[in-house]
């Protein structure tokens, strides 16, 4: 990164950083949350390397920031779901909280992973993976064809291929 785009970063964030963490502050209900998404929306921008123009610096750093939240709420959703499952096991069958981060990074990653599929997609590769439903049965839960199970599953099945290339 240049002198110059480092220069305009730094502008950027002189000029916004107050009004972004206020802007943040009235979405999340606590400061230390909002300062910490503040730098997450920043870090973005460095990371990117290209600074938005001056007169949409406003509606980039909303943007950005925007999606923070929502990762963040995603990622909150997740990790109560999973906390949940495992109020319902036996105390013999506790992990550490190691192995928990490490669970909840897995959801988090298929959640990533799933997201971009339909609902019914997501819906029949779940049901055909984690409960081992017959092409059958989903087509029955989901009321559509076994065809069309066939088409979401393989849809899945792409996607995550296509992830996992990816990360090659």
């Amino acid at each position: 990164m240049n002198a110059s785009t480092q220069l305009e970063i730094s502008e950027l964030y002189k000029l916004h950083k107050n009004w972004l963490n206020h802007f943040l502050q009235k979405r999340l209900n606590c400061s230390h949350k909002a300062a910490d998404l503040v730098q997450d929306t920043y870090l973005r921008i460095l990371i990117n390397g290209t600074p938005p123009p001056k007169e949409y610096a406003r509606q980039y750093l909303t943007k950005i920031a925007k999606g923070l939240v929502i990762d963040q709420y995603r990622r909150w959703r997740v990790e109560q779901a999973y906390l949940e499952s495992l109020k319902e096991l036996p105390e013999q069958f506790a992990s550490s909280p190691e192995s928990q981060q490490e669970v909840v990074e897995t959801l988090l990653y298929l959640d990533r992973l799933l997201y971009n599929l339909s609902s019914k997609a997501r819906q029949a590769f779940l049901l055909r993976r984690i409960d081992g439903l017959s092409y059958r049965d989903i087509a029955i839960q989901l009321n559509v064809s076994i065809s069309s199970v066939e088409k979401y599953i393989a849809k899945a099945l792409q996607t995550c291929a296509l992830v996992r290339l990816q990360e090659l």
